[in-house]
């Protein structure tokens, strides 16, 4: 078993974490799962860098807008199953890798204060497509796929996939793509929803990724996390529930300098300068 590292200190330009690189280009942060020879599958090394670096990330105020991406020729394959019966053999029976390491990473990604975009190109599988789905926006070419694979090797969803697939494709369609764990091409994964833009070439996925998350870096950051957080309860909850939020967030965002920099540029017939603050 991979041993499990200590925090990386904050990402810096061209940061290679082993399994994990970290770019940042302005107050965009591109992560990229880096192990293109296993098709970016998630071992305990990967899943701590993306883990405590999407912490980090949270914290970083520099940072406004984050791109997930795979190296080479896949997103993700998922769960590493080498690893994975590497522990089953050795007789392990405290696989706790989705409370320490899947759900965590999931939490950080779904209620990140600030755009997430993925860059899905070739394979997003099992842990991977649940990585990808709790993206703000997913970028896709034409071998982009998703497998729910997790009932191919008799496990039930994890990473937060029962609560985003359901939104994304309703319920009876989350049914189906979970219990026959079937692949999704890139067509039929953007009629559904799986993917918010489609390309013609998969070399142009991460670039335009990226163009994606630098033109929403430049926007009203905090007013972004505001909508996150509203869609969040609002998905789930009551209409008092969502008024709620949306009073709450409305303060918030009332009282922040882009909101006083936007009415101002309104008025003044001129483009508002955002600054996330």
């Amino acid at each position: 078993m991979t041993a499990i590292r200590p925090p990386q200190p904050p990402p810096t330009d061209g940061l290679k974490a082993d399994s994990l690189l970290v770019d940042r280009t302005g107050a965009v942060v591109t992560l990229t799962l880096n192990r293109p020879e296993a098709m970016n599958s998630l071992t305990v090394d990967l899943k701590v860098a993306l883990r405590d670096t999407l912490a980090e990330l949270e914290r970083d105020r520099s940072c406004r807008a984050i791109v997930l991406a795979g190296a080479g020729g896949a997103f993700s394959g998922g769960q590493d199953l080498r690893e994975h019966a590497a522990l089953l053999e050795s007789g392990s029976t405290d696989l706790n890798t989705v409370q320490v390491h899947y759900n965590p990473i999931a939490q950080r990604l779904a209620s990140m204060p600030k755009p997430v975009v993925a860059a899905v190109r070739g394979m997003a599988a099992g842990a991977g497509a649940s990585f990808a789905l709790l993206a703000d926006f997913r970028i896709g070419g034409p071998s982009t796929r998703f497998l729910m694979a997790f009932a191919n090797v008799g496990l039930a969803g994890d990473s937060g996939v029962s609560w985003s697939l359901p939104r994304i494709v309703g319920h009876a369609r989350a049914v189906e793509l979970l219990m026959l764990a079937q692949p999704v091409k890139a067509d039929e994964a953007y009629r559904i929803g799986l993917l918010s833009q489609l390309l013609e070439d998969d070399e142009q996925v991460l670039p335009a990724a990226q163009e994606l998350a630098a033109r929403l870096a430049a926007g009203p950051t905090v007013a972004y996390g505001a909508i996150k957080r509203e869609l969040s309860i609002g998905d789930a909850g009551t209409l008092s529930d969502a008024l709620a939020a949306e009073a709450q967030a409305q303060s918030i965002c009332g009282a922040t300098a882009d909101h006083q920099a936007a009415v101002s540029a309104f008025l003044n017939k001129q483009k508002p300068v955002y600054e996330g603050r």
